[in-house]
């Protein structure tokens, strides 16, 4: 048994230099759908075979000159409305299935916007086949004798191909019959399909002439699409009623009751950095009717979907894939060679991509929505990697080209880097809504043409001799002839009967000739072939015998089949009578067959047209309620905040009230306090003067102290003051003679008191209502305040602690600071009371001592001193 052999893609040699790398420019061919009505008004002109000419539709704008411009474009070739398909094929997809049988990668791809006739020609419809099928039929007409049995090519699952032998393979094709639980009939596989047969006649038909007859090929063929940037694989065995189909959302069957999920594949990269879908389901062909119905089974499971522009609007990028596998033969040209370095494989890839559309003009909603902004997305990414590709090839520059942003450009990156031709096909629609994005597609065509693709190399030559598979089925034909005309089996090709008869026969002696007079050698020689000569003469005779016996045996047999045939004469007669009423009924069945598969597919079409509808009205109808929900509580929220707001003017007229008032009563009670104060004043001169009059007599009374005017009402109204902000804090009643610090007011306050200052245990201590105590001041603290006073702690001459109150106006400055202006100092000290620095002055009988107050002003500053109390400026 030998070893089994295994070929790869074929991939470019290495990195050339770009001067002696040939280069072809990538080929645009344009294609114009005919109108749907004759009313329609036409936007695109045919001036040329390579010349198309735009014309602005009447309700467009004019541009900044004031006039239309009308812009010409130019392409390959230009197919008009009259263009039949076949006619396409020739011009654009034959020369790419020709370089796949020559081993050469190939892909052709159609774009262009909804609606222009993309998927009609690639797909065709039946009468008129499109590139696909035609492709498949130029295939198999030209291969086809050629092919190798079923499972002698085997697909890994690395991008590489197999060879398997012919015991392998056969019991892998044992295997497969097995499987299939309900095997087709004899009948059923000769008999073409009737919707294909219909989409290509025999007219068309077309074949490549220059295929290698030495080799021996298979087909796979896969198909994948591309929906919402996941890779899906279409002819993966998934449980699918063709009458019924159970979609959710157009992506997930359902299987015994239960949602099954779309098992997206991945890209890979092989060993020789080929991009490939891993996983991938590959079926081996043998015919173009076996390809078509792979094809079918795969596009009936298609995402399409019903919108304002397209009813069957494609909504996903399809790729169908046909992998040609071939090798050599051996030197006997009988069996393939098991050589992996020989065996080649070429791919060629027909893509359709889905069409540009502007959510604007199709009305796309929910999931049609997403749909088209990934198709957008995707066909975006492809024009972003030309316009890349064009500049490093244009400029000189070597940037990065965006591959990996879509799958669409990751999986055929490989064509762009040199593995193949690359061929697309645009399709536009004239009429005139379709200006505008036929505008976008015609820049993008344009500037593809400019995009240069490096050309594939040659396959390697076998080095065997050619012809090798014309001189074996030679050798047959004469052995067969030679053995018929003997009377032997026409089983001549068996190589083992060839090989016993050759053994049969005495083995040559050697038969060197050294020296002239040698006479050892050649009597041995005649004496070895006088033996097979007379071994010849008895097989001779004992075959005349056997042909004798087989002749006699074949006239008795004469005689019995003349009796028969004339038995079989008059059943043949009446038989062509039954074969003329077969005939009939078989054209009236193949009608019936097709109308019938016709109307599947239009059921087909129905029913998803009508489960895309369901969707659509649930998706609504939970948008509607979504949106009544979402009103319900703005409603509510609206309600809430009415009585909010109600409750918050309610609750600021209340405080703005109360501080109206609180600032009435406080306004009263410093005006009852300026009035006490100056009665005081005036009290005292009135005390002067009395005393000066009565000074050698008894010391006069001391005048009662008036009252204060009483604060009952104040207090009533600071314990309503819960809600209201903090009021001014009152002084309280200090000596006519002393003043009353700033400190006093309403101000706020910045308290700046280092920690390195001591407590005293003083009574009077320097409190000041409404401050921010900070130990280091900060911009913060001092924007929310006016003043700003400082606690500065130093020892005095007595050796006592003074505390001084440096104090200051806090202001903003023009750059946008906080700055201070030092305005005053306070000093709190302690003194004993019998120091002989203080002045006494008797004021009663008892020796009592009054405490005479002193008091240094300044501009800027001044300085108080007091007995254990606080000094206070007079207001």
């Amino acid at each position: 048994m030998q070893r089994q052999g295994k070929g790869r893609t074929p991939r470019r040699p290495g990195p050339k230099k770009a001067s002696s790398t040939e280069k072809d420019p990538v080929g645009v061919y344009c294609r114009i759908r005919p109108l749907g009505a004759e009313h329609e008004e036409c936007c695109i002109e045919m001036i040329s075979s390579s010349t198309i000419q735009l014309h602005p539709p009447d309700g467009l704008k004019a541009n900044r000159n004031g006039e239309y411009k009308e812009v010409q474009y130019s392409f390959k070739k230009v197919f008009g409305i009259n263009t039949s398909q076949m006619e396409l094929f020739e011009d654009v997809a034959k020369p790419l299935v020709e370089d796949l049988i020559h081993c050469k990668n190939g892909l052709l791809f159609t774009y262009g916007v909804t609606g222009s006739g993309k998927t009609f020609t690639m797909t065709g419809s039946p009468g008129e086949g499109g590139l696909l099928p035609r492709s498949l039929d130029m295939i198999f007409n030209s291969i086809g004798p050629f092919q190798a049995k079923r499972f002698v090519f085997k697909p890994d699952d690395k991008n590489g191909m197999e060879i398997q032998n012919q015991v392998d393979a056969l019991l892998e094709r044992q295997k497969q019959d097995n499987m299939q639980s309900v095997p087709k009939t004899p009948s059923s596989r000769q008999r073409p399909d009737p919707e294909f047969a219909d989409m290509i006649s025999s007219d068309e038909a077309c074949k490549s002439e220059n295929v290698d007859e030495d080799c021996c090929y298979t087909v796979f063929v896969s198909y994948i699409e591309i929906y919402n940037n996941y890779i899906y694989d279409l002819l993966e065995d998934a449980p699918y009623d063709p009458i019924r189909p159970k979609w959710i959302g157009g992506a997930t069957p359902v299987r015994n009751n239960e949602l099954v999920p779309p098992q997206s594949k991945i890209l890979r990269e092989d060993q020789n950095h080929n991009m490939y879908v891993a996983g991938c389901t590959e079926v081996e062909v043998k015919s173009t009717e076996e390809a078509f119905e792979v094809f079918w089974k795969g596009q009936k499971k298609r995402r399409i979907a019903n919108t304002q522009l397209n009813r069957e609007s494609s909504r996903s990028h399809s790729v169908f894939t046909v992998k040609l596998a071939q090798a050599p033969l051996d030197a006997d040209g009988d069996h393939i060679l098991q050589d992996k370095n020989q065996v080649n494989v070429s791919q060629l890839c027909l893509v359709d991509l889905a069409g540009s559309e502007r959510t604007s003009r199709t009305r796309a909603e929910g999931s049609r929505l997403r749909e088209a902004g990934n198709i957008n997305q995707s066909l975006m990414t492809l024009r972003t990697c030309m316009e890349v590709l064009r500049e490093n090839q244009m400029c000189g520059t070597n940037r990065m080209v965006p591959y990996r942003d879509s799958k669409v450009t990751h999986l055929f990156k490989n064509y762009f880097d040199g593995e193949g031709k690359v061929r697309m096909v645009v399709c536009v629609n004239p009429k005139a809504d379709d200006y505008e994005e036929t505008m976008l597609v015609m820049r993008f065509a344009e500037m593809t043409q400019e995009v240069e693709v490096a050309r594939p190399v040659d396959r390697p030559i076998c080095g065997l001799a050619a012809g090798r598979r014309h001189r074996n089925q030679a050798f047959r034909d004469e052995l067969s002839r030679r053995l018929e005309e003997r009377g032997g089996p026409s089983n001549a090709d068996d190589p083992v009967l060839l090989n016993q008869l050759m053994e049969s026969l005495p083995a040559l002696p050697p038969c060197e000739l050294v020296d002239p007079a040698d006479d050892q050698t050649l009597p041995r020689l005649i004496e070895v072939l006088e033996r097979r000569h007379h071994i010849r003469q008895i097989m001779t005779e004992q075959f005349n015998k056997t042909a004798n016996t087989l002749k006699t045996m074949l006239q008795q047999f004469d005689s019995q089949l003349s009796a028969k045939e004339t038995f079989l004469h008059d059943q043949r007669s009446r038989l062509s009578e039954k074969d003329k009423v077969i005939i009939n009924q078989k054209s009236e069945i193949e009608r019936l067959e097709k109308k019938s598969k016709t109307l599947e597919y239009k059921v087909d079409i129905l029913q998803k047209t009508t489960d895309m509808y369901e969707q659509d009205k649930r998706s609504l109808q939970q948008e509607l309620e979504t949106r009544e929900q979402r009103l319900q509580r703005e409603l509510s929220e609206k309600k809430r905040m009415e009585q909010r707001m109600q409750g918050m003017v309610t609750d600021t007229r209340l405080k703005w009230e109360k501080e109206c008032e609180r600032r009435v009563n406080a306004k009263q009670l410093e005006m009852q306090n300026k009035l006490w104060v100056k009665d005081e004043k005036l009290k005292q001169l009135k005390a002067i003067v009395t005393e000066s009059s009565h000074a050698a007599g008894c010391p006069p009374e001391r005048p009662e102290k008036p009252e204060r005017p009483s604060r009952d009402r104040d207090r009533n109204v600071a314990q309503k003051r819960s809600a209201s902000p903090s009021p001014k804090p009152t002084a309280p009643p200090v000596h006519p003679m002393h003043r009353r610090s700033h400190s006093a007011g309403g101000e706020k306050w910045v308290d700046h008191k280092p920690t390195s200052n001591l407590d005293l245990d003083t009574v009077m201590q320097p409190i000041i209502p409404n401050a921010i105590k900070v130990s280091t001041p900060n911009e913060k603290a001092l924007s929310k305040c006016h003043m700003y006073v400082l606690r500065h702690q130093e020892l005095a001459s007595d050796g006592e602690i003074e505390t001084k109150l440096i104090k200051g106006n806090v202001f903003k400055t023009r750059a946008g600071g906080q700055a201070v202006q030092f305005t005053d100092i306070e000093i709190l000290k302690q003194e004993c009371p019998i120091a002989p620095s203080r002045k006494r002055r008797s004021g009663s009988a008892e020796g009592s001592t009054q405490i005479e107050d002193i008091e240094n002003r300044a501009p800027a500053a001044s300085t108080s001193s007091s007995h254990g109390y606080q000094k206070r400026r007079k207001p």
